[in-house]
Formats: structure tokens, C-alpha cells, sequence
């Protein structure tokens, strides 16, 4: 597959993860385990789509951190996304275990619109650099 197929790929991936979330609004039916993993799983693939964008690697992570500082090193600012790195453990600890009863439930209307305003920028850049055939 070409970069440009990967990063075309990886945005569609992603909008079928932000799909899921706007259908798991209710905490009743959805956990927060798994409304989470999706929330992550839409973060992941999106920067990986931007990343190659950028025209850079990712090599196989999952690690939201790692991805924006290699969108920072490829001269991307993506500051204003740096707080969806804390929905990391959603990608694997919390894939296995309960969340504690003590944890505050997730803000999901805050989080489906920052993860939203993430896939629109990344939407936005790759309207205005498209892949070349």
C-alpha cells in the first residue's frame, strides 16, 4: 500500500471509530471501557493518518504520546491536541480491566468533540495537500 493509500486508509478507520462513539453516548449501555477504546482508537489512527501526511512513519504503536512528538519532529503543531493523551490506557490496560469505581466518568460529549475537532484538521490538511495518483 502507498503512503498516500495508508494515510487515506487510516482517516477512514478513524471516522468509523468516531462513528462508534456517537452512538455510545449512553453510559448505561456503553462502558466507559469501552467508549474509551474507541475514543483512542480514533485518536491513534487519525494522527497516524496526519503523520503520513507530513511524510513521516509510525512504524507499529499505539502509544498517542510517541505519535505527536513524531508529528512535533516533522514540524506539526499539534499542541492543542496533547490532551487526548489521556485516553492511552483505553488502548490496552483498561482494554482488560475495570476502570475503579472511584474514577470520574468520562466527559464523552467533551471528548467525541475534541476527538472530532482532531479528524476535521487532519480532514482539513488533507483536502488542501491531497494524494497524488
Amino acid at each position: 500500500m502507498s503512503v498516500p493509500e495508508t494515510g487515506v486508509m487510516m482517516q477512514a478507520m478513524a471516522a468509523k471509530d468516531l462513528n462508534a462513539l456517537r452512538g455510545m453516548a449512553d453510559p448505561k449501555i456503553f462502558a466507559d471501557e469501552i467508549f474509551g477504546f474507541h475514543a483512542q482508537q480514533a485518536v491513534e489512527k487519525v494522527l497516524k493518518a496526519w503523520i503520513t501526511l507530513a511524510g513521516g512513519s509510525f512504524g507499529f504503536i499505539h502509544d498517542l504520546e510517541r505519535l505527536l512528538l513524531e508529528l512535533e519532529q516533522l514540524g506539526c503543531d499539534a499542541r492543542r491536541f496533547e490532551g487526548l493523551v489521556e485516553l492511552a490506557p483505553f488502548s490496552v490496560q483498561f482494554r482488560y480491566e475495570e476502570m475503579d469505581r472511584e474514577d470520574v466518568p468520562l466527559d464523552r460529549a467533551d471528548i467525541l468533540r475534541r476527538v472530532e475537532e482532531l479528524y476535521a484538521h487532519v480532514q482539513s490538511l488533507s483536502q488542501r495537500n491531497p494524494p497524488s495518483p
